[in-house]
């Protein structure tokens, strides 16, 4: 049995004014949460931003530089590629009720420009499962792109996902932002 939660999140964040020139204050991100067994987490968050398809593509696959902008990525380095194929090792890291916790993962990740679509799963990891994908559409009109991120997640023992819910949440924001920001910036 699963539970789903749906949230609106409004973007926070010390760095006001960079969500300032974004516009991006009074911004609602929906997200979902579902609640599945083992301690699996399925998240979901979108963003409808004014940035292009081709810039957020560009941004979501410069692997090598994800850990500049994406906050808690402390590296993000691609170990090889085949055509659309790309083994991606990276490691966040975060403090959490005064302690640094960080954690590893090698990903292979599947690119489809032609669908917009990144899809990535753990091949190793510090994780018992770890797989989502972006998708990038571009909206009617001319009115922009959806962002949405989709992420399974299942802790190790010992690493109860529950115990991180809301940090997992608040980091969906964060991240989708620092993608956004960084598009407009490429």
């Amino acid at each position: 049995m699963s539970s789903i939660k749906a949230i609106q999140d409004t973007p926070q964040s010390s760095d006001s004014d960079s969500l300032e020139e974004l516009d991006v204050k009074q911004r609602t991100i929906e997200q979902t949460m579902e609640v599945l067994s083992s301690g699996t987490r399925r998240l979901a968050a979108q963003l409808r931003t004014s940035a292009s398809f081709d810039s957020l593509w560009s941004t979501l696959t410069d692997y090598n530089k994800l850990s500049d902008f994406i906050p808690n990525l402390s590296s993000s380095n691609v170990l090889s590629r085949d055509s659309n194929r790309i083994q991606l090792r990276q490691v966040g890291s975060q403090d959490f009720f005064g302690f640094t916790f960080s954690a590893e993962v090698l990903l292979e990740l599947i690119e489809s420009k032609a669908d917009g679509i990144l899809k990535f799963n753990l091949l190793k990891g510090d994780f018992r499962r770890f797989e989502g994908s972006w998708a990038i559409t571009n909206l009617p009109s001319g009115q922009g792109s959806s962002l949405f991120y989709e992420l399974t997640v299942q802790g190790c023992f010992g690493m109860p996902v529950s115990l991180i819910e809301d940090r997992l949440r608040h980091d969906l924001t964060n991240n989708l932002l620092a993608v956004e920001k960084a598009a407009f910036q490429a």
